[in-house]
């Protein structure tokens, strides 16, 4: 992990301060970007405990489009609890649902991502045709004084991506994300983690993922987004039959918190440990062993079939939470 102190000190050593919504400056650099050879050991942090746990009770939540802080509680995973609860802005906001509610955050855009089309009645081929990829009418109405139809389906984006891996791998277009403009006011937190690009070489086997942040904070979230997205690399190839293989981590606002410089200052002494090994439970499926395609597995996969072996690290630090 010696990329990611190299960052740490990076930002600390060439970094700019900057004002920001919460309240607590950070120092940062536009830019960054860090390259993780998955055939060499798995992404977590050693120069202090990673709350693995928590990482994979986050992802499981993901994979089944909860908006509740409740449901990743009930995952291991208490990183929401504050954006939930505690966020005066969202407290405030009219499409926060209640105790806990999130609104459609990460998961409920990653497997339900809410798609329209807005047709005019005349043209009665294009409706077919929209009609055909899954969408439905649910209503009609006046649109510049043009009568229209209103059509509606939730595309399953990271469905469609390992069918893509299974059927059509040499594409360039396997990719999904999480920034829905349409509904930036309605969420707790926009998505930071917003892009995952999954490349497959079908020559090797191997499957390859990039994944662009808009904004990390490097102290806390970069460590627990590096696992998460490893992790769901190894998840996505062992339902396709591919071997997890390059991770690239793109970075837009790679930033740290004033109240974390001692904990990374005292992190960037540390020495870096050999990287553990990523094993997923027997039970969930092999495509590459039984030939049988099971994307089902998104749903039904438990924080607990992802088993981190080898763990070496250094001793706990922590820091408090920007929200």
């Amino acid at each position: 992990m010696k990329q990611y102190l190299d960052l740490v000190n990076t930002i600390i050593e060439t970094g700019s301060w900057q004002e920001n919504r919460t309240g607590t400056r950070t120092i940062r650099i536009p830019g960054a970007m860090m390259r993780f050879d998955l055939s060499q050991g798995f992404p977590a942090v050693t120069t202090k405990k990673l709350a693995f746990k928590s990482v994979v009770g986050e992802l499981v939540g993901f994979l089944r489009a909860s908006r509740s802080a409740a449901d990743f509680r009930a995952l291991g995973c208490k990183v929401w609890d504050q954006n939930a609860n505690e966020n005066k802005e969202w407290l405030a906001n009219p499409f926060r649902e209640g105790l806990d509610d999130l609104g459609p955050v990460y998961g409920v855009q990653w497997r339900e991502w809410p798609a329209y089309k807005l047709i005019d009645v005349a043209r009665a081929d294009q409706i077919s045709a929209a009609q055909e990829h899954g969408f439905r009418v649910v209503s009609e109405l006046q649109d510049t004084g043009v009568n229209k139809v209103l059509l509606y389906k939730a595309v399953d984006q990271l469905r469609e991506c390992l069918d893509a891996i299974i059927n059509n791998p040499g594409s360039r277009r396997i990719l999904f994300h999480g920034w829905n403009c349409a509904d930036l006011d309605a969420v707790a937190l926009p998505a930071c983690h917003l892009l995952y690009q999954f490349i497959p070489d079908a020559g090797t086997k191997e499957l390859s993922l990039c994944l662009y942040i808009r904004s990390n904070d490097i102290g806390l979230g970069a460590p627990f987004n590096m696992a998460e997205g490893a992790a769901l690399l190894h998840l996505v190839g062992r339902l396709t039959g591919y071997t997890p293989k390059w991770f690239t981590y793109f970075i837009g606002d790679a930033h740290i918190y004033e109240n974390h410089l001692d904990m990374l200052k005292q992190q960037v002494q540390r020495e870096p440990l050999p990287l553990p090994v990523l094993k997923i439970a027997d039970r969930v499926p092999d495509y590459a062993v039984t030939g049988k395609y099971e994307p089902e597995w998104l749903e039904k996969i438990e924080p607990s079939d992802f088993i981190l072996e080898q763990y070496e690290h250094h001793a706990l630090l922590t820091a408090p939470m920007a929200v």
